[in-house]
């Protein structure tokens, strides 16, 4: 039996804190918070370290820019994977859904085909990851060509997150065609007769949108796959959508639909990068306001996994909230909200996903990481 104790750590329980605890696993379990017998385990002792469980990451599509780091140029993505799996080790991210656009033949390596051919290199990845690499697919539901292709991935149990976005100008994320213009054109580098020809398919392609979004959320119900909305803006909104079946909402625009969302029991999910920074980078609602108001189940990475740490240790005092209500942004709430009863908590028979947490000139890093109870990564800042 491999057996570890964790010792001499100031423990994130899902309701509290303990200091001076201690936590044994075995065999990559949760066996015991503060147990009476440690025979045969090895010992870490974290000196005085802040022990929380492994981050749960609904939402980052950092991979396609280890894939694509600039425009039209590719790696091979097996490379590419190892890359994002190191860096989310690192990140204290033990389970990680990478957000995959299809969008075909839309923005860069946002099409279908690659789109599809990311996500296999993810579930082939997975085996020998440092931690848990999931997919999460980000369907554009003016593209009428991706849904035979989710199907499939669906079909090959090579999707684990779906959502539904729709990047139309004139709502959500765009509130009008100038806006949508600009993005693009300072994102991917249009051309004016390329944005014209983008703004005309976009609008073009939204009929028959809804009878997609209804074919792929009941073949998702199917396969026990949970799935999103995206950049929600109106109560309606989030109402037809729950009506449809989306159980989470992820970045609400405004307090309003963050509200109705919550009101329909669906989880809202806010950016991490958001809290560092202090401001959308679109003029939505900030992090920072969603968990004041109490709105904001969910943190996510959105494109930068080193931020979820950070902005958990900074939120109690940002937002007064206590430390095991940071975590539970990271960890518990994530999981509840994707199906994932096996984690997501320091407790007794929960996966022992757990970061160590230390404080370097006041910010937060993992310093040791775990894995189903596997060491993967491992830093030092004191370098006496």
């Amino acid at each position: 039996m491999n057996k570890l104790y964790l010792t001499g750590a100031r423990v994130v329980l899902p309701d509290t804190v303990i200091d001076d605890g201690a936590v044994l696993i075995e065999d990559g379990v949760i066996a015991a918070i503060n147990p009476t017998s440690t025979n045969g385990a090895t010992t870490i002792d974290l000196k005085g370290k802040t022990l929380m469980p492994g981050m749960i990451d609904l939402h980052c599509d950092a991979l396609e820019k280890e894939v694509e780091p600039r425009p039209n140029v590719h790696f091979p993505l097996d490379f590419a994977c190892a890359q994002a799996d190191k860096r989310n080790a690192a990140a204290g991210v033990t389970t990680v859904f990478h957000a995959l656009s299809f969008a075909n033949e839309e923005l860069g390596m946002r099409n279908n085909t690659f789109a599809a051919s990311v996500a296999r290199a993810v579930h082939a990845w997975n085996p020998h990851g440092l931690v848990d690499n999931r997919v999460h697919c980000r369907y554009e539901v003016t593209d009428p060509t991706a849904p035979d292709i989710l199907l499939d991935l669906m079909a090959a149990d090579e999707m684990h997150l779906l959502s539904v976005m729709d990047h139309s100008p004139g709502q959500g994320q765009f509130k009008d065609i100038a806006a949508f213009r600009d993005y693009l054109a300072r994102t991917y580098k249009k051309s004016e007769s390329e944005l014209d020809t983008l703004v005309e398919n976009k609008l073009a392609q939204a009929e028959g949108a809804m009878e997609r979004i209804r074919r792929l959320i009941a073949a998702a119900k199917d396969k026990n796959i949970h799935v999103a909305s995206h950049d929600d803006d109106t109560p309606e909104k989030v109402e037809t959508l729950h009506g449809l079946g989306v159980g989470i909402s992820e970045f609400p625009i405004n307090l309003a639909a963050a509200q109705a969302a919550r009101g329909k029991g669906m989880s809202t999910v806010f950016g991490a990068p958001n809290i560092l920074r202090g401001k959308s980078q679109s003029g939505a609602m900030r992090a920072l306001d969603a968990v004041k108001a109490g709105v904001a189940d969910c943190l996510c990475a959105d494109y930068h996994p080193a931020t979820l740490i950070v902005a958990v240790f900074r939120l109690p005092e940002l937002a007064r909230i206590t430390l095991a209500d940071a975590v539970r942004l990271v960890s518990t709430n994530p999981a509840k909200a994707a199906g994932l009863t096996d984690r997501g908590q320091i407790a007794v028979g929960k996966r022992a996903d757990l970061v160590a947490v230390a404080h370097i000139n006041g910010m937060a890093q993992a310093s040791s990481v775990f894995s189903a109870g596997k060491p993967v990564f491992e830093a030092r800042f004191d370098h006496g």
